[in-house]
């Protein structure tokens, strides 16, 4: 048996649920890019006006951005992911290592989310 095995798969769990997160994330940015695509082909059948050209870049910077944090979300995952394990097997007693790179990317993300929204309204809506 691996001593201190239920702390150790607690954080293979957690490692985990932040790779399948970081998947998302660039999954949903390459959504975001390929979205441009779908709103030219509606407005020039719906609206008979076509998608501006600074939207569209809007869009495809918005996608790239995501694509980017989702894999910066990974390199945060398993740097995370290790140094957890060294404490887990270290004798010492470590403080932790704070919460504030994990929040600056939810900021990020929440940030990025508000600007699609805006960017979805003044695209379908106006």
């Amino acid at each position: 048996m691996i001593e201190r095995y239920s702390d150790h798969a607690a954080n293979e769990r957690t490692f985990l649920a932040w790779v399948r997160t970081a998947i998302s994330i660039m999954a949903f940015g390459f959504l975001v890019e390929k979205f441009d695509l779908f709103l030219e082909i509606a407005s020039k059948s719906l609206a008979g006006r076509p998608l501006s050209v600074s939207g569209q870049a809007t869009g495809n910077v918005a996608g790239l951005i995501l694509i980017a944090l989702g894999g910066a979300t990974m390199i945060l995952a398993t740097i995370r992911y290790r140094k957890t394990a060294r404490d887990i097997d270290s004798a010492d007693v470590r403080p932790g290592s704070g919460a504030r790179l994990d929040v600056a990317l939810a900021a990020m993300l929440v940030l990025l989310g508000a600007t699609l929204f805006v960017y979805l309204v003044y695209t379908v809506v106006v």
